[in-house]
């Protein structure tokens, strides 16, 4: 095996502040890596999610992008693609078309919009069944849902639970072993809860099944909460608001949602906080 220096950036998502939003790996030049020396990467990074970009297989994608949390590869993840999007255009290995770059992931293309405040994108798919809730989740939360929880697949498969107050969603301390144990069960990707908040929403994610106990700030899963929202008639065409994420493990994410149609779309700023390379 030959190690040789690739270019390397790591982008705190959803934050303006270096330090304050979730952040992402991302190893500019993945070619030639294999699954494995990916995987170990992402599990030396230590971090939610790292990514890998590679030139893409189809011609109308910009870039392709590999997803790896500190335990498996994912199809698709949330701050990973804004950050992914931010580190190509920054390092000038793509740029946007009519305002839009299209990644290639293993879900599929995800278009990613660009514009002077930021970036988003739109969830690639979203489909909603019922969540099996009595004995391990009901035990794993310690909290009463206000309904009936369910699993939004959106490449990721978020358990979705609305909790009654901001205050119970941040007291929230669920039994992470038992939560782990619930998705390695039902083949779920985490746990994201979430309640209203003045105009907007508090939300947090738990993954423990993939080595995160709390991610910091979970683009996919406020994106599942939004399809959640959809779903049920309680946002619609048009509709908007902005999310916060993190404070319970220091950091202030915030997370912008539009809807347009039946389409989520799920956004934020982002800034580079290391610049430089990795011998892999």
């Amino acid at each position: 095996m030959t190690l040789r220096p690739r270019p390397f950036k790591q982008v705190d998502v959803f934050t303006d502040r270096p330090f304050f939003g979730n952040p992402v790996a991302v190893v500019l030049d993945g070619t030639g890596l294999s699954d494995a020396q990916m995987q170990q990467f992402a599990q030396w990074t230590n971090l939610s999610e790292t990514t890998f970009v590679l030139p893409p297989d189809d011609p109308t994608a910009s870039y392709q992008v590999r997803i790896f949390t500190p335990c498996a590869e994912l199809p698709f993840a949330g701050h990973p693609t804004l950050g992914t999007a931010h580190a190509v255009m920054e390092a000038g290995i793509a740029e946007p078309v009519n305002g839009k770059l299209i990644q290639q992931s293993a879900v599929g293309l995800v278009e990613v919009s660009v514009t002077s405040t930021g970036r988003s994108f739109r969830l690639p798919r979203y489909a909603s069944t019922p969540a099996p809730v009595a004995g391990l989740l009901e035990r794993a939360l310690g909290a009463a849902p206000v309904a009936p929880p369910q699993i939004l697949d959106v490449g990721p498969k978020w358990v979705i639970v609305e909790l009654a107050s901001a205050n119970d969603v941040r007291a929230l301390a669920p039994d992470l072993a038992l939560l782990a144990e619930y998705d390695r069960r039902h083949q779920t990707t985490g746990l994201t809860v979430f309640a209203s908040e003045g105009d907007g929403l508090v939300v947090r994610s738990f993954a423990p099944a993939d080595g995160i106990a709390e991610d910091p700030v979970c683009g996919s899963g406020n994106g599942a909460v939004a399809a959640y929202r959809l779903l049920a008639g309680h946002i619609g065409d048009g509709d908007a608001y902005r999310a916060s994420q993190g404070r319970e493990v220091g950091r202030d994410g915030v997370i912008d949602i539009r809807i347009t149609g039946d389409a989520v779309h799920v956004g934020g700023q982002c800034v580079t906080c290391i610049s430089g390379q990795v011998t892999l």
